[in-house]
């Protein structure tokens, strides 16, 4: 194994992990680094190892994903004979020290030897993704892992909607973990250096912006590079393609609330469309502040925040 044990995590407190975390980069992380997570941009990912925005918690696939990891093991040994032995170690490449593995386990296979294994658990309506193949997410995953530990192969284990149970046996790609090794190491870089990765559309990246240059200087102006004119071109189409379905969304909207009449709640096959009546309370700050100056004054909160607009030169 070409990898040395950094920590065990047998007991380790929760708040210990994600610390151990920010010492490099994870198989969950590869996804992001690599941008094609459905849940974290690589700029989110960024801020989050250099301590900018705490590590989300875990959410319910993943708590029960984690419950439910210790049954998907055993279920696989029930099902194969191959039996899987717990892995409580945080591992650390010794070739590629930003590169950390948190295994499920590991197992024996006659022909690869040792192998990683990765106990998963899926929704049904992502049943179609574990078809033929795993999802790119998890393969990346377990490439990562395999460049850590030297692994020449994973099982990939996963229970699908809580009554389908699957597993496969992936080899390792040494041409994706080329590859895999290179955005880490870059993406690493911009780490170390505590410099973005190049940014996108995600509210991360957008978080960041404002907290770097949270205010403006009055009345200072500069002419931007040439590739603004690209920007611009882009910012316009995707304003038009906004403006079209919105309009097609309120229309769909408008034409349920037609069929609703005066009824709450209707169904459509398996949905629910609902147009509830609802009454709350509101503040009026425009009358507190004309008859009670000295009152609003006292309790205004004042925020302040860059406003972006875009419009024809004069």
């Amino acid at each position: 194994m070409s990898a040395k044990i950094l920590a065990s995590t047998e007991n380790m407190p929760y708040a210990d992990w994600l610390e151990y975390r920010k010492r490099g980069i994870g198989g969950s992380d590869a996804s992001a680094v690599c941008g094609i997570s459905r849940y974290k941009s690589p700029v989110e990912l960024w801020m989050e190892k250099t301590n900018q925005l705490p590590y989300q918690e875990a959410g319910e696939a993943a708590y029960w994903g984690t419950l439910l990891e210790s049954l998907v093991r055993s279920e696989f040994t029930k099902r194969t004979g191959i039996e899987v032995i717990p892995a409580n170690q945080i591992l650390q490449s010794e070739t590629y020290p930003f590169m950390l593995a948190n295994l499920d386990g590991i197992c024996e296979h006659p022909d690869f030897g040792t192998c990683v294994f990765e106990a998963k658990t899926a929704s049904a309506y992502k049943a179609g993704e574990w078809e033929h193949t795993i999802p790119d997410e998890y393969q990346l995953q377990i490439q990562h892992y395999m460049a850590v530990t030297g692994f020449k192969a994973a099982y990939v284990a996963v229970l699908i909607g809580g009554n389908t149970f699957r597993w496969k046996l992936v080899e390792r790609d040494d041409e994706l973990i080329s590859m895999l090794v290179q955005l880490e190491a870059d993406f690493w870089n911009h780490v170390r250096e505590n410099t973005p990765p190049p940014l996108d559309g995600s509210d991360a990246s957008a978080k960041f912006l404002s907290e770097r240059f949270p205010n403006s200087v009055p009345k200072s102006q500069i002419t931007l590079p040439d590739t603004a004119a690209d920007l611009l071109a882009q910012y316009d189409e995707a304003c038009e393609q906004v403006e079209a379905f919105t309009e097609r969304k309120q229309e769909a909207e408008n034409l349920l609330k037609q069929m609703l009449g005066d009824n709450e709640t209707g169904t459509s096959g398996n949905r629910v469309i609902t147009w509830k009546s609802v009454s709350q309370e509101r503040l009026d700050s425009k009358t507190l502040k004309a008859e009670h100056p000295a009152l609003y004054k006292k309790y205004a909160n004042r925020t302040s925040y860059r406003r972006f607009t875009i419009k024809a030169a004069v």
